[in-house]
């Protein structure tokens, strides 16, 4: 009879137990084995909360301050590291005037000192940055505009001339008419170089005897032209491509307008019928 019971399966409490747990039981490990379990429920049971600790969830209310409100303000008068700015000229380019507005002058911030490093990067950042719409020479007359684009500012009118020298950096950090602003891809010192660079160009283009040094040798610019190029030496006419400057619409700001080009192409339908 026992051959026919090898192949009956008891109740679960009927098995053999496990004989690695046996023998642990059987070498004394039982204190060890409570031990352990005291332990595990134990642990199961800090849980403190910590899963539901009162905390911060962003772009939500908070019942903890008296307004509500999970995002805290900043205290009156915090600055991030860094971020002191406390000569605002230097990164406004504006200082408050005797009547209270802002007020631009034609000087340099005391962080930037004019050496010729300054003029180079300032040369740098122009040509890359300024040259597509006011061309090298600044006369308003790049190369979109020889594409279709609106003509940009003259540097060299006598608008842009009797504007102080902060007013450039003030145009290239909030942008001005059609112009948009260059305050992402310039930094203040950056901004600062470039409108010295203006008035040095403004300079070049606009030069009398007087202003050369002594003992310079002043040569005419159509000798300097090449022999198959003498228009270099001429000024610069609109190109036929260029659009009409139109006189500037109040609600679209005062943007600096070179020549426009005077023969305004009109557009005509022809008529039915008509070869």
């Amino acid at each position: 009879m026992r051959g026919k019971d090898q192949g009956i399966k008891g109740p679960r409490d009927q098995r053999a137990p496990c004989p690695i747990l046996s023998r642990f039981v059987r070498k004394g490990g039982r204190p060890f084995l409570l031990v352990a379990l005291g332990g595990l429920l134990l642990v199961a049971g800090c849980r403190q909360d910590m899963q539901d600790q009162p905390r911060m969830f962003p772009q939500r209310g908070s019942d903890f301050f008296a307004d509500h409100r999970g995002a805290r303000p900043q205290v009156l008068n915090t600055v991030a590291r860094g971020q002191l700015h406390d000569d605002s000229y230097f990164y406004t380019g504006v200082v408050q005037g005797p009547n209270g507005y802002r007020q631009e002058l034609d000087e340099m911030p005391t962080e930037i000192p004019v050496t010729m490093e300054v003029l180079e990067r300032g040369q740098e950042r122009f040509n890359i940055y300024c040259t597509p719409c006011h061309s090298r020479v600044g006369n308003g007359l790049g190369e979109i505009v020889q594409r279709g684009y609106k003509p940009a500012g003259n540097l060299h009118d006598q608008v842009r001339m009797a504007q102080p020298l902060s007013h450039y950096f003030y145009v290239m950090t909030h942008g001005y008419g059609a112009m948009p602003d260059y305050s992402a891809q310039l930094s203040p010192a950056d901004r600062w170089a470039v409108a010295a660079y203006i008035r040095a160009l403004q300079l070049s283009q606009a030069a009398t005897v007087k202003d050369v040094p002594a003992g310079v040798t002043i040569r005419n610019l159509t000798d300097l032209a090449p022999p198959d190029h003498p228009e270099y030496a001429q000024p610069w006419p609109m190109p036929a491509t260029a659009v009409q400057a139109y006189p500037p619409v109040a609600s679209e700001g005062t943007p600096g307008m070179a020549p426009g080009y005077p023969a305004d192409p009109k557009i005509t339908i022809p008529k039915a019928g008509s070869k």
